[in-house]
């Protein structure tokens, strides 16, 4: 083996870099400094397995040979192994923040969270900083965020929560507009919520963004298709998705973007029942689209593959006909809470197989329209 010595590597006609082939190994004890930029300064013709540092996201990034993708090494497990209950076991955390609850208290500002790998009821994390519901939920590895919602007054704000801990919710900043019901997706970096109905009686087709670690007010990403609220999204590291919803009248449209550029919405393809109210999470590989109203209530749970395109597919039932409930997911599970008759039931399913949801516990305050999010969802 030979061995090459050297403290700066460069080339004098700046043509390239030069190439060093074959088997190579850093046997340095100290560390190896990749290339770093920003996400404009990628290469514009990059070559599969190329890996950098990205300065936007404060990522380490390779290239796929379709596309870059942030190297993540956290560790989302969370739990107390010395509880039986949702607490218990380590795993991905689940959250279900404000919602509408029966009368005397329409709204609330509970936020409940559950370990999606065990069963069990839901806890007390703490409380948004308002009451509310209908507000869109997405996460990070370690950041919970609640955009928009009504109080009876639609809002702007932006709620976010460290999931690690419990606490209440912080100021994040505010969205674009005062929406309610809308549709939210994430990454690792970066948070969409698209559409919603709202600020006046009809729906938007805005889609804002946010980059999670920070706070601030959202950005304009793009359009969706259509105008349209009451409908959910998902994501995959690379695209988010968004299905169904009401235009006012129920929409079977699923659509999609590239979450790390920003630009309008294009077609995915079909719902197997336009309905609106309804809940999605996902793996890495699948979404799921569950229940809602059309007109009347549904248990009807949809299934697509992310990375394709085309129309979804039977996946299988809830344990009851409902609507207004919303989901948030593990690598291999998906968890549904809340629902309109405000009974506090979550159901679960295994993602990656199909068939019907079983009983996973309840939540602590029995609501309907409570934004959801975890830190193991298949965006990240």
């Amino acid at each position: 083996m030979s061995r090459l010595n050297v403290s700066n590597l460069f080339n004098e006609n700046e043509d390239g870099a030069p190439v060093v082939s074959g088997i190579s190994t850093f046997s340095s004890p100290y560390y190896f400094v990749p290339p770093s930029g920003s996400t404009a300064q990628r290469p514009s013709n990059p070559g599969e397995g190329m890996i950098r540092f990205n300065t936007d996201s404060g990522h380490l990034e390779y290239y796929t040979g379709e596309l870059w993708v942030d190297v993540i090494v956290n560790n989302n497990e969370l739990g107390d192994q010395n509880n039986t209950n949702s607490t218990g076991g380590t795993g991905t955390r689940g959250l279900f923040a404000g919602g509408t609850a029966p009368s005397p208290t329409p709204f609330v500002d509970t936020i409940d969270y559950i370990s999606v790998s065990t069963l069990g009821n839901a806890q007390d994390f703490g409380n948004l900083t308002t009451v509310q519901a209908f507000a869109a939920g997405l996460a990070s590895r370690t950041r919970g965020i609640f955009g928009g919602g009504y109080t009876p007054t639609m809002i702007d704000e932006i709620d976010f929560v460290t999931i690690a801990s419990t606490g209440n919710a912080g100021d994040f900043g505010d969205l674009t507009t005062s929406t309610r019901a809308s549709g939210a997706c994430s990454n690792s970096t970066r948070g969409l919520i698209g559409g919603g109905n709202g600020p006046g009686p009809t729906n938007h087709a805005n889609i804002d963004f946010i980059t999670i670690a920070s706070t601030g007010n959202a950005q304009d990403f793009g359009d969706l298709v259509q105008a349209v609220g009451y409908f959910s999204g998902c994501s995959s590291s690379v695209r988010g998705v968004f299905g169904g919803g009401g235009t006012p009248t129920n929409s079977d449209t699923i659509q999609f973007v590239t979450l790390s550029t920003t630009g309008d919405a294009q077609d995915f393809g079909d719902l197997t029942v336009a309905r609106n109210s309804l809940a999605s999470c996902s793996s890495s590989t699948r979404g799921l689209f569950a229940d809602g109203l059309s007109p009347s209530a549904l248990n009807t749970i949809d299934f697509v593959t992310i990375s394709t395109l085309g129309n979804a597919q039977d996946f299988g039932d809830r344990t009851t006909a409902t609507y207004g409930v919303s989901a948030c997911s593990s690598p291999t599970r998906g968890i549904f809470g809340g629902d309109a008759g405000n009974s506090g039931t979550i159901d679960f399913v295994t993602i990656a197989a199909t068939g019907n949801a079983s009983d996973f516990g309840d939540l602590s305050v029995g609501r309907n329209i409570p934004g959801a999010c975890s830190n193991g969802h298949g965006g990240l």
